[in-house]
């Protein structure tokens, strides 16, 4: 029986889906290779800075991540799975350090040992300006579509509250009929991303 609009925009996916999905190894989200998208557009978020902040929301094990810090830039992610953090660090054969992260009970941050990529197995929304600071660069690959829609603005409000002044915001989102396709991904209408994001 097919769902009807109303029930696929109140689908829920928990933390614990989420953690399954990558034990499963149902990870068709994940790229092999640098997105195009992002390598088209890369010069408007960086805007001729030098070795700025990005943001990864829900990173999984993005092979962009490393392809931006072999170029000078800062990296930090959060995702809720430790597995897909760990292989991002192991199959990009980078070493790393594990460490508790202050304030937000049982979470736990990756850091390369260069320093320059830190990876948070946690909740996106435990984190907040005091513990990651603020971003220059925020790459949206999947985040914003994979977020359940009744959590959708207030992951807007924790984008927004995470941006700098000049940051500059990729955000990718895909145009189906979200009536035969129940999600994650799920369809963000353009109008939708203006109230959210507009400001």
């Amino acid at each position: 029986m097919m769902e009807s609009s109303n029930q696929v925009q109140n689908r829920v996916l928990s933390e614990k889906d989420w953690i399954d999905n990558w034990e499963k190894r149902k990870i068709g989200f994940h790229e092999a290779d640098v997105h195009k998208l992002l390598i088209e557009f890369l010069d408007d978020m960086v805007n001729n800075r030098k070795q700025i902040k990005i943001f990864f929301p829900l990173c999984g094990k993005a092979v962009d991540m490393n392809w931006l810090a072999k170029m000078g830039h800062t990296i930090v992610g959060v995702d809720v799975s430790e597995l897909g953090l760990k292989e991002f660090f192991e199959e990009s054969n980078i070493p790393y350090v594990e460490e508790a992260v202050p304030g937000i009970s049982g979470a736990k941050v990756f850091k390369s040992v260069s320093g320059n990529i830190s990876l948070y197995c946690c909740n996106l929304f435990d984190l907040n300006e005091t513990i990651v600071g603020k971003f220059d660069g925020i790459w949206d690959r999947g985040s914003m579509v994979a977020m359940n829609p009744i959590d959708r603005e207030r992951y807007a409000n924790a984008m927004i509250s995470l941006m700098d002044k000049d940051c500059r915001y990729l955000l990718v989102t895909l145009e189906y009929n979200p009536k035969l396709h129940p999600g994650p991904p799920f369809y963000v209408p353009d109008a939708e991303l203006e109230k959210l994001l507009g400001k």
